[in-house]
Order: structure tokens, then sequence, then C-alpha cells
């Protein structure tokens, strides 16, 4: 349990590190083809509340229009939700072995998609994206019928893994803002 709690607060970390790195550019266009940077962070902040913080009971009093600030505030909260979890065990009605490894991999790529958009160096972690890309590979099927996610793009075989995981996630490596 810990490690994948560990590995979540490293990749929120990494999303923090390209947040501060924005600098207001919240309008750039990001790889996501519907979102700009900000409905990138937006979309973090949104996952993190409908699917750890409000079913832990908690609730971020966030300032409504800079994704930054929102952002700076979400952390703590994730980081007490996820101590919080993580010692009350099932007793939380969250369960954070079946919902972190998703939920990191979600963090991971758009680190990489909003890093695009602001011309941001992502830093993923490698051992991370290859753990993600594990988690996601056998999902092909169920990713792809989701809706939310393109075809998987073609790759060299030697790519890093932080190249592998965005490409199968629909991403090509090569956009640019």
């Amino acid at each position: 349990m810990r490690e994948i709690v560990d590995r979540h607060r490293h990749a929120c970390e990494g999303f923090s590190v390209v947040v501060q790195q924005s600098d207001g550019r919240w309008d750039n266009a990001s790889p996501c083809n519907e979102w700009d940077a900000r409905g990138v962070a937006e979309h973090v902040i949104g996952f993190h509340d409908a699917l750890l913080l409000r079913p832990l009971g908690l609730k971020p009093d966030r300032p409504k229009r800079d994704p930054g600030a929102r952002w700076a505030v979400t952390v703590p909260a994730i980081i007490s939700a996820l101590e919080r979890a993580s010692t009350e065990g099932s007793d939380s009605g969250v369960d954070l072995n079946r919902l972190l490894p998703v939920l990191t991999t979600d963090v991971l790529v758009h680190t990489w998609d909003l890093a695009r958009a602001v011309n941001a160096d992502p830093q993923l972690d490698p051992e991370q994206c290859e753990v993600s890309f594990e988690v996601v590979r056998p999902n092909d099927k169920r990713l792809r019928a989701s809706g939310m996610f393109g075809p998987a793009v073609l790759v060299p075989e030697d790519a890093d893994a932080a190249t592998r995981l965005v490409a199968f996630l629909g991403r090509d490596p090569g956009w640019t803002a």
C-alpha cells in the first residue's frame, strides 16, 4: 500500500512542478483536442475530487479562477486523503489498491499534456511511466471503447517509457503547441 501511495504522491509532485511553470499560459492548446492547458489542470483536479476527495468527505476551499492556485490547494487535500484512506483501509470506502494505479497514470499523462501545452519539460519518472504502462497495456480494448483515448500512436520499440506510455494512450509524442 505504501508504495502505491508514494508513487501517486510523486506523480502529483511532478504535476505541481509543471503547474508552477505554466505562468499564465492557461489558454494554450494542449495535446488533448478538447482541452487547453486550463482544461488539463481542471481535469486532474476534478478526477481527484470525484474519485478520492469527495468519497472521503473532503472538499478543499479553492479559488475560482486560477488553476495553479486551485492545484496548490488540492495537493494537501490529496496527501491528507491518501493518509486517511491508507490508515483506515476498507473503512474509508476508497480502495486505493484499485484506484491509485489508474489515477497515477492519469496524472503522469496529463503532466506530459500540460508540459507540452506550456512548453515545459515534463520530467516524467521513467520507472513511474513503466509501471503505469504495465497497468494500462492489458486494458487496451476497454480504454479504446471508452472513447476517452484515441488509437495508440506507433513509436520505435526502443522508445523511452514516457514516450511509450503517452503514445499508447493516443498522444503524438512529437506534438508541440
